[in-house]
This record gives structure tokens, sequence and C-alpha cells, in this order.
């Protein structure tokens, strides 16, 4: 059985997709990055490729996205390496052929997707403010006592939901705990947070952008059906969210390498077992003084072997690298 593996490392979670030949998710998996990226990486490969062997299941093309998406590339070696937007972009096509609008938000950040006829036609991402965001929504709920996996479940019992500020996650917070302190049912706050939080996403975000239907609701903040309900609420349109929402990112990443092994018909970039579970990986970063720029240099080494460097702009470190093969296209 060949096997496409897709690796989406972000800044709260790290996911993971085996896609069979035919477009299947074969196995999948979601963890928590933890801080620590490279752990994050060797231990969610160790867990999606177990037994692999037994099962004849062999991993023909790797393909890597989101913020940690050099790292998983040195590491794994990808043979796709692609930005969010086009990751998202290529799954949400896959499971809803014809989507427009493409509404993501993840542990960090929020994104919202124009396509049009499969392609991204305009996309706009939010990293300044962390209101509405899955890390916001994490403090929130332990805040409130309530587990995250059931904060959803509180907002869609509302019958009134409160007027929340939700412009900033601060002013958010500090409103929601002078409602609480009015003895507002917790039930129509969350739900009052989850409307906030969706004007705050399309007044910021989806600012100036035609949001047109099928529109697809992904990321891990998906899980959330307040917000869900909150933003068919507000747009007068349906929702979709996708069964593996959290993984969406991995899945077009997979789809992504498939694409790209088949097409080129050249052997895959994918390290194997032996270099990736057995390996001592380790990274740091200096400031390169080598001009006015001041690059910030992030360096990878596996037992004390330099693999990769990138953040250089003049690419002196990266080129200082012999590079045994063709070097990868990063996008």
């Amino acid at each position: 059985m060949n096997l496409y593996l897709g690796v989406d490392i972000g800044s709260v979670s790290s996911n993971f997709i085996l896609l069979d030949q035919n477009g299947r998710i074969y196995r999948k998996l979601y963890l928590r990055t933890l801080g620590n990226p490279v752990k994050a990486l060797k231990d969610g490969y160790a867990s999606i490729s177990d037994g692999l062997d037994k099962q004849h299941g062999k991993i023909r093309a790797v393909g890597s996205t989101g913020s940690g998406r050099h790292l998983a590339a040195v590491l794994l070696g990808a043979d796709v390496v692609k930005n969010e937007i086009t990751a998202h972009a290529v799954a949400a096509s896959h499971l809803f052929p014809g989507a427009k609008t493409i509404i993501e938000i993840g542990g960090q950040d929020s994104k919202i997707i124009i396509l049009r006829n499969g392609i991204v036609h305009d996309f706009a991402m939010n990293t300044v403010c962390a209101a509405g965001t899955g890390s916001f929504l994490d403090q929130q709920s332990a805040r409130l006592n309530i587990p995250i996996q059931e904060f959803g479940d509180y907002a869609v019992k509302s019958g009134h939901p409160v007027r929340i500020a939700g412009r900033c996650g601060v002013f958010a917070e500090s409103d929601m705990i002078h409602k609480q302190q009015m003895g507002f049912p917790v039930e129509d706050i969350i739900m009052g947070l989850c409307e906030a939080l969706v004007r705050n996403y399309l007044n910021n975000v989806g600012k100036g952008k035609k949001i047109e239907e099928p529109v697809v609701f992904q990321g891990g903040v998906a899980a959330n059906r307040g917000l869900a309900k909150a933003f068919e609420k507000i747009l007068g349109l349906k929702i979709n969210v996708p069964a593996h929402y959290e993984v969406m990112g991995a899945i077009g990443a997979a789809i992504l390498a498939r694409e790209q092994i088949e097409l080129s018909h050249s052997p895959t970039r994918f390290r194997g077992d032996n270099f990736v579970l057995e390996g001592n990986f380790t990274s740091n970063s200096h400031e390169c003084s080598g001009c006015p720029n001041l690059c910030e240099v992030v360096c990878i080494k596996r037992d004390n072997e330099v693999l990769a460097y990138w953040g250089d702009r003049c690419k002196k470190w990266e080129s200082s690298i012999k590079q045994p093969r063709e070097k990868l296209k990063v996008v």
C-alpha cells in the first residue's frame, strides 16, 4: 500500500495524516506542540508510522506545511513544502468541490481564503490579536472551569446571548467577568463571546472580502459548535465543518505530496525511520552581522551535523551546506 504523509506543524498543535493511494484517510494524529516542535515531530511520526511494516504500508511521499514546515521538511525529508494558505485551500477543495470561502481559525492566528474555480483568489491573515483563536478560548475555558471540549456545547444551549465587547481579547475577558458578576447565565455569556469573536473576525480578517457559499470552517477552533452557529447567524449562510476539520492543513500537504511524486516520477526525499527516530535533533539561532539586515538565522542539527539554515535573506548560510539532492522549492 502506498501512503502519503502530510505534516502540519503549528505553534499550538502538530498534525499528521496518512492518505492511501485513493485519497482516503488511513491514519490521523492531532497532538499539542507544547513549545517543542522537534519533539512533536519525532513523537508524532513515531506514533503515526507505528506498525506500517507489518501492514505492508509504505510512505511514498511527504508534504509539510504550517509555521514549522521548514523544520518538518528537514527532519522528515519533505517532497513538497507549502504555506498554510495553499494547503488549506487544497484540502477544502478536495473535500468540498466548488468551495468559495474558507474560514480557518487555529491556535494562534486566523485566516480567510477566497477561492474561485478551485484557485486561491484572495486571502487575509490575522497574526496580531489572539482574540478568537484557540489559545484565547483555552484561557477562557480554564477561567470558567469548563473543559474546552464542552465549551461549544454550553454555547448552543443559550437562549439569549449577552452582548460582549469582542474587539480585543483583553476587553472581551473584562466584559465576560462583568457579565458574570451581574448574574447572567454562563451559557448566554459563552454564546455572547462566540458572537463577539465572529464579529471581530469579520471586521478584521474578513473586512472587504465577499463571503460566498459554499463556506468551509476548519482549524482546531471549528470544534466549537457555538462559533459555527454564530457564523451562520451573523452571515446568514450555511457553514460546512469537515469531519477532519482539525487536520485539514496536513490533508492538503499530503494531497500535494502525492500529486508531486506522481507527476515527477522521481524518488521521494523521505529520509526514513532510521534518520527520523534515531537521530538527536537540536536547533539554535544567531544574528548574522554580515550586512545591515542583521538576519536571525536558524540552524538545525542532527547529532551535531548541520542539516539546514534558514532565515538569511541573502542565502549566505543556506548555500554553505552541500545539498545532496535537488533543492526543494519552498513556498
